[in-house]
């Protein structure tokens, strides 16, 4: 009786491992819930956002530099008379003016320096996706990381129970005669030690809590088992090309050496002269009229070896991107390279590690026969019940190394997105505010301004 007890005991074992983790009611949490939340709640995403609209401001900037600079000035000055500086008798003069320049000619500079500032637009983009794969590879690695620990908190809970019906048995058939009081002392231990896993498990667990909340924006509810696997790729190197056409880091880079080429077009272009207009108009304290018209026309003869050093500097800058592009280039292949190792190494351990669990069950219930017949002791059992017990949390941990290994593969592909995810929830677009702002609106007078306002508006948290 006491064997079929802790068969009963081994089977809801099984029952609770037997996907590597454990499902949740109808209403639990989905790891599409989880990747929304993330993506949502994303302080990390929204502070980079933000850096994405100041470097779309950096282009209207530029732009603003080949339009017209119009200011204006007023003075007032008194000057007492006489030696004794009393104010009665002085003078009271003053000025109002207005002055417009404008830029004619600077031998490309300024629109080189928007197209520098477009092309940093672009690499920020990108930085912003590769950004957004963080955010919700950490809403994954979470989800899994709650899912593992809560299943091991379900199984150093049957194994507590399953020990005590041991040591039930171990001190119902020492009061018989049949064992000696060291079977019970070994249970006893092995509850103990299965009381102090118990424990640490229940210790991970809100570990995993705490993290999933960083990650997710709110604590995990019941969790839903996790869904079948997104498709990535046919084989490594299918997964590589992918890699390397497409991954944010890249593509970033790549940008980076274009806004570098166009820091040496500029700096080549600074030897050149610059051609300016400038109008003035202003009265004084009379209504006296003065204004004029002219134009500048201005370039270097010779600044010490400034430019020719500032030219260089770029050249080397240009170099030092180039490397990194090369250097992101290898990192990214590694990535993958590692990525698929490691989902190859999980399908082939889950299989293994099956055929373990059965070997490790059939060894067990027959030792648990064995042993209620007298042919085996406690111990024996016990050492059993581990054997079982390790091949079931290797299970576990496997298939959260599976699943963490399809997400990370799809990270290295750059594929990790909202958009490829189909997450299916309003997405941040990039361009809107880009297309703003790109003219250089007066936000006081122009339609753009007043559109602008609008997705300012709609930006606030």
């Amino acid at each position: 009786m006491i064997s079929h007890r802790a068969g009963r005991l081994s089977r809801r074992i099984a029952a609770a491992v037997v996907l590597g983790l454990s499902a949740g009611p109808v209403a639990a949490e989905s790891l599409t819930d989880a990747l929304i939340g993330a993506y949502r709640n994303s302080g990390l995403l929204t502070q980079n956002r933000a850096l994405l609209r100041a470097a779309d401001e950096d282009v209207a900037q530029s732009l603003a530099q080949l339009r017209p600079i119009i200011t204006y000035a007023a003075t007032a000055d008194y000057a007492p008379s006489g030696s004794n500086s009393r104010l009665d008798g002085g003078k009271l003069s003053g000025t109002a003016g207005l002055s417009a320049d404008i830029l004619l000619y600077d031998s490309g500079s300024s629109r080189l320096a928007i197209e520098a500032a477009k092309a940093t637009v672009l690499a920020t983009r990108q930085e912003l996706i590769a950004v957004e794969q963080n955010v919700l590879f950490s809403a994954v690695d979470a989800y899994l990381s709650v899912q593992s620990a809560q299943a091991f908190v379900d199984l150093r809970e049957n194994n507590v129970e399953l020990i005590r019906e041991q040591l039930r048995a171990a001190r119902d058939r020492f009061e018989v005669g049949e064992v000696t009081r060291t079977d019970v002392a070994t249970a006893e231990a092995a509850l103990a030690n299965a009381q102090a896993n118990l424990a640490a498990a229940r210790g991970d667990l809100e570990v995993a809590r705490e993290a999933y909340r960083a990650a997710v924006g709110r604590y995990p509810g019941p969790l839903e088992s996790v869904p079948n696997a997104p498709a990535t790729a046919s084989s490594e190197e299918a997964a590589a090309n992918v890699a390397v056409r497409s991954h944010p880091e890249i593509l970033a880079a790549q940008q980076q050496v274009r806004v570098a080429e166009l820091n040496i077009m500029a700096a080549e272009a600074s030897f050149g002269p610059e051609l300016s207009a400038g109008a003035q108009t202003g009265v004084d304290q009379d209504f006296n009229a003065d204004s004029s018209v002219g134009v500048t026309l201005q370039g270097p003869i010779y600044r010490g070896g400034q430019l020719t050093s500032q030219l260089r500097q770029a050249q080397a800058r240009r170099d030092a991107t180039r490397g990194e592009l090369y250097t992101t280039q290898l990192n990214i292949r590694q990535s993958v390279g590692q990525a698929w190792s490691q989902l190859q190494v999980a399908q082939a351990s889950l299989s293994s590690i099956d055929e373990q669990i059965r070997a490790a069950r059939v060894a067990f219930e027959g030792i648990q026969e064995e042993a209620s017949l007298g042919a085996r002791t406690t111990l024996d059992v016990l050492d059993a019940e581990q054997d079982l017990l390790d091949a079931r949390a290797n299970r576990i941990d496997a298939v959260t190394q599976r699943y963490a290994a399809v997400y990370g593969l799809l990270r290295s592909m750059g594929m990790l997105t909202a958009d490829h995810l189909g997450l299916d929830i309003p997405t941040y677009d990039p361009s809107a505010y880009y297309n703003a702002v790109r003219d250089a609106p007066v936000r006081e007078v122009s339609p753009q301004g007043e559109r602008l306002d609008r997705i300012i508006e709609r930006l606030k948290p």
